[in-house]
């Protein structure tokens, strides 16, 4: 039993540590849009039918429109994806990846409500991260100052 949980959580790893990869590779595939761009696209979903489509539009482009913060993401998704995967590394690449991950589930439960796969497969790589950093709570459950966890 104890094998196959084991067994279990390289794959957890591996699954997630792909995925953040993934991620993190395609910041990096497009352009950066024009600010005019993406006002112009913007304009199309003022509709009030289509207020979580014009959410996630300026929302995404308004992080990629900072210059930085869209990279920097990427950069994190591939740098604690990595160290997710190796495997000495494993531990803090979870733990470094832990708001990433709940960031994308929170994108996905407050503006893309309507798509209910993305919700899941988000909401079990998060719970994928929490697990993997609780696996390893021998290692901070002393930082909390609490005797038994």
């Amino acid at each position: 039993m104890g094998n196959s949980i084991s067994i279990l959580f390289i794959i957890f790893r591996l699954a997630l540590g792909s995925f953040m990869i993934y991620g993190g590779i395609q910041k990096f595939q497009k352009p950066i849009p024009e600010p005019l761009e993406v006002v112009e696209k913007a304009q199309k979903f003022t509709s009030p039918g289509k207020v979580n489509t014009l959410q996630k539009i300026l929302y995404i482009n308004g992080a990629k429109q900072t210059g930085y913060f869209w990279q920097v993401l990427g950069v994190c998704e591939l740098l604690f994806g990595l160290l997710l995967i190796i495997q000495g590394t494993g531990f803090i690449g979870a733990l470094f990846l832990l708001p990433i991950t709940l960031h994308i589930f929170l994108f996905h439960l407050f503006l893309e409500t309507d798509e209910i796969g993305e919700l899941i497969q988000t909401g079990g790589l998060f719970a994928i991260n929490i697990a993997l950093v609780l696996r390893e709570k021998e290692k901070w459950k002393h930082l909390l100052w609490i005797k038994s966890i």
